[in-house]
Parts: C-alpha cells; structure tokens; sequence
C-alpha cells in the first residue's frame, strides 16, 4: 500500500513540474487577442475569452483519468511509475518504438490526443493556438503516464492525429447544436454533440450553454456555407486474391458515414473551414471501425476562373485509419492539392482533385513481422498521391474514381520499402428525393521489397452494394 501511494504522488508531482514546463508556455505563446469578433457578425456576439487555466487543468484531467484507471482498476504495471521511470524517460536516448497493436497506435492514442487538443480549442483558442496542446500532452503522457520508454510512434500519432480529430470534432461538435431549439431535439443534440467532441460538450456544461435558448447562438460561426452527407448501409465483399473474389471472398454488413463540412472551392479562409470525413463501421471481426480518413484544408488559394472552370490549391493535414479483416493501414500526412470544377453542360459536372505530399509517419502490414503486444506493421515515412474525378449526369446519376498511391521507407521494423496502390471506382443513382443506390468496387495492391525475407506482392480485392440517404444544407 506504501508503494501504491508513493507511485500516486510521485505521479503527480511530476505531471505538476511538466504541466509548467509543457503547458505554461503555450498558454504565453496563445494569450494574445482574448476576445474576437465573429466574421460578418456585430459586436453582440463575441467569442469566448481564452481561459488558460481552465484549459490546462482539463488537459491535465485527460492525462490523470487514464493513468488512474490504469492504476487503480487495471493494476497495470506500465502505470506503476516511479523516479526511477520518470528519470529514464526524461533522457532523450531513452526513446524507442513501441510494440502496441494497430488500432492502439494508429485510433486511440490519436483520438487521445484531440482531448489534448480540444481542451483549448473549446477554451477559447485558435485551431493554431490548440495545436501545441496536443504536442505537449502528449510529450508529458510520454515522459510521466506510464513506465514504457517514450515512442517516436506515440508522440507523432497522438500529436498530428489529435490536432486533425480534435478540430474535426470540435466544428462538427458545435455545428450539431442549435441555440435557438428547446426540448426534447434540443437535449438529444447537446448529447450527441457531446459524444462527438467530450471536452467541448463538458465545456459547455460549464459555461451553462447546455439546453440554454439564444436568439443566436454562439456556435453560429460552425455552419459552413456548405454542407452534404450521405449514410450508406449495405453488404461489402472482400478477397485477400483477386482470383478467388468470387468463390472465397467474405460477405460482411457495413454502414459508411460521407461528409463534406464547407465548400473546399471557397471556404478556406481558416483551418478546417472546408474538411472530408468518412467513417465505415461493419461487422467485421477484426475492428468493429473499419475507416477513419480526414482531410483538413490548412489554406486555400483561389486560382484561374472562369464561366465554365474554377480552379483551387490548398494544403491539406490528412488522417488516415483502415482497418478490416483483409488490410490494414494508418498513416498521418500533409498533401499540396490542386481542386478544379468544370461544368461540362447545363446538367453535366466534372470535379477533380489531385494532391501530392509527404508522409510524416505510416504504418504499414509486414507478414514477417510478430511481436510484444501483437505489432505486426512496419513504421515508415514517403511520399502519397490522390487524384479523384466525379462526374455527375444530370441530377440522378454520378461516378466517382479514385486513386491513391504511397511510397513508404521503413524507419522501424524489418529493413524493407513499400508502395500501396489503391483504385476504387463507385456508382451512384438517386432513385427518390433523398434515397440512393450505390455501387462500388475496387482493389488494393501493396508491394514489399525486403532486405532479408522474400519480397511480396499482395491484392485485395472488395465490392459493394449499398443504399443510401443523402442530406445537407
């Protein structure tokens, strides 16, 4: 029991002493501008004040609860930490990647670090203002959390992915709530918006904004000037050989969440003014969520225009999480984009996009490799390309292609490179006002040059059918 409460305080002493050393000095770096006005809106509705100390104390809270229920209900031993831990990880040749398995790596200890960063962004802060949060939450769960070395991997996914979920999150969180409802619709929105973005549905529990009534809301300036979604729900079928697709594939149900907050052509005066969700949950046995991919416009710069072409550049932070029982793959990257939209005819538009970038850190499957917690990827940075064209008939009928390609150098794990491919190619027809039938296939090809080990060539192989609601404003 001595040593229990030995290793609780020593705990806290040491998340007190890098609270000051991490967190201080971005609350210095973000006291600036404590009060803003919203854009195209009067002086009746500013934006919160920053609020530092609050803000801090919630980032320490999302540092305190895990590693207490780490403690006290798992009795974890990585969470028996002590000087003698603490000391170590405070050296920087103390530093390795670690051995957790995928989703540990690549979803939670992002979805981690938007606690990080929303703590802030939902005190006050800038989307540039938040970011160092999620730098320095994780740097201190790192250092003090637990008694594992600090990883490379950890750090870099908790803080790029933290900063891309915890805006994401954040404008949707805000965008679901509407001020000016009462009721029973009112109450089920602050929760869901809550489930969306906790911190920021804590926040406004107290700020006392939770089911109060406005003439106009403060979370006014979160509806984009654009907005569309569509929810897919159907049968998926996947194949680990291109041959076998149809004799030995696997049948699986899936639900598939597409959204587009704000128009990318016009709305980038801000981060994430203009980002693309899409979320897939199935059946499968493997991950109960199977995709997770972000894009976030950071700026956007409006090119040639005219009556029938607008073109568009912008950089763009990406999160990418793909998890099934064929494939899986992770990656956090940044991507300079070309948009350009043509209107081919009176009903006919083409839309196309093609970006290029670098991979800050990617996960990707290695069959060679086996070990600690169940990590078998290898850890690398390269090079991704998209380019997607849709073409839409009329008002009923559209056909979306997409490519995707990455190069990737292994940092981490067996010497070896890869390039993954991927091509998926989808029809869709509006059969009612609202209603859609969907079709899609498409294939994923990942090559592996090993230094030691035979290389690999593999193909999977999917298709879909599915039916659809479309909705937006």
């Amino acid at each position: 029991m001595k040593n229990s409460s030995c290793s609780s305080r020593t705990a806290l002493r040491w998340m007190l002493w890098l609270y000051i050393g991490c967190i201080l000095p971005v609350g210095l770096y973000a006291q600036t501008d404590t009060v803003r006005i919203l854009p195209n809106d009067t002086l009746s509705d500013p934006l919160p004040k920053k609020r530092f100390w609050r803000a801090s104390g919630e980032l320490m809270l999302a540092q305190v609860l895990p590693w207490s229920y780490n403690y006290f209900v798992r009795k974890a031993d990585f969470a028996k930490i002590s000087w003698e831990s603490i000391g170590h990880n405070l050296k920087l040749s103390s530093w390795e990647w670690d051995d957790n398995q995928f989703s540990t790596n690549q979803f939670a200890h992002p979805y981690h670090g938007s606690m990080y960063f929303s703590a802030f962004r939902s005190n006050g802060y800038n989307f540039w203002q938040s970011a160092p949060a999620a730098f320095a939450g994780s740097l201190m769960w790192e250092i003090v959390g637990e008694t594992h070395p600090p990883a490379p991997n950890d750090f870099i996914n908790t803080s790029f992915g933290g900063t891309t979920l915890g805006e994401m999150t954040y404008r949707l969180s805000n965008m679901i709530v509407d001020e000016t409802q009462r009721g029973f619709k009112r109450q089920m929105n602050e929760v869901f918006a809550f489930i969306v973005n906790p911190m920021n549905g804590f926040n406004r529990i107290l700020d006392g904004k939770w089911g109060k009534v406005t003439r106009r809301g403060t979370t006014k300036q979160y509806i984009p000037k654009y907005f569309a979604a569509g929810i897919d729900m159907g049968v998926r079928r996947y194949s680990e050989r291109i041959e076998d697709v149809l004799e030995k594939g696997k049948n699986e149900f899936f639900t598939r969440l597409q959204l587009q907050y704000g128009d990318p052509y016009s709305e980038f005066k801000k981060p994430f003014d203009n980002f693309q969700l899409v979320m897939e949950l199935g059946s499968d046995d493997s991950s109960a969520i199977n995709v997770v991919h972000v894009v976030g416009t950071l700026a956007g710069w409006k090119g040639k225009q005219t009556e029938k072409a607008l073109h568009v550049t912008s950089v763009s932070l990406n999160y990418d999480y793909y998890n099934n029982a064929a494939f899986f793959y992770g990656a956090q990257s940044a991507h300079f984009n070309l948009l350009s939209d043509y209107k081919l005819g009176h009903k006919t538009r083409l839309q196309t996009n093609f970006g290029l970038g670098a991979i800050i850190l990617s996960a990707v499957p290695d069959e060679y490799l086996y070990y600690g917690e169940g990590r078998d990827y290898d850890y690398g940075s390269g090079i991704s390309l998209m380019a997607n064209a849709k073409l839409e008939l009329g008002s009923r009928f559209s056909w979306n292609l997409t490519y995707r390609g990455a190069l990737s150098k292994t940092i981490n794990g067996n010497p070896s490179s890869f390039f993954l491919s991927a091509v998926t190619s989808e029809l869709k027809y509006l059969v009612f006002r609202q209603t859609t039938l969907g079709m899609e296939w498409g294939h994923l090809n990942l090559n592996g040059d090993y230094s030691n080990y035979p290389d690999v060539y593999e193909s999977y192989p999917y298709g879909r059918l599915s039916v659809g609601y479309v909705f937006g404003r």
